[in-house]
């Protein structure tokens, strides 16, 4: 499971290096910054919060009035990384689909 984890944050790591992060912000800082910089700069709050393997917190902040939204993930020593950002925000609460044979 340890190697697995190191390779999902390399994997990641690479993926933030490679990505054009649209809010130019910080690619990690401590959790009270980058939730103070989504806020004040572009209204986002938080949506979504989850589990990412045994130790991290993953989260979505959105801004409705502008459609704009950030994934973030907080490591144990406090420290919060953007993920990824993007714009055309939508919540949504779709339903599962029902089980069985569809015909």
């Amino acid at each position: 499971m340890t190697q697995q984890m190191l390779a999902l944050s390399l994997g990641l790591a690479g993926m933030i290096a490679a990505a054009d992060l649209a809010h130019g912000a910080p690619q990690c800082d401590s959790r009270d910054a980058v939730t103070a910089l989504l806020a004040d700069r572009y209204g986002e709050t938080r949506r979504a919060v989850g589990i990412a393997g045994q130790d991290a917190v993953m989260e979505v902040f959105a801004a409705d009035a502008t459609g704009t939204w950030s994934i973030t993930m907080t490591l144990p020593d406090g420290m919060m990384c953007l993920m990824a950002s993007g714009s055309g925000y939508e919540a949504l609460a779709e339903e599962l689909p029902a089980k069985g044979d569809p015909a």
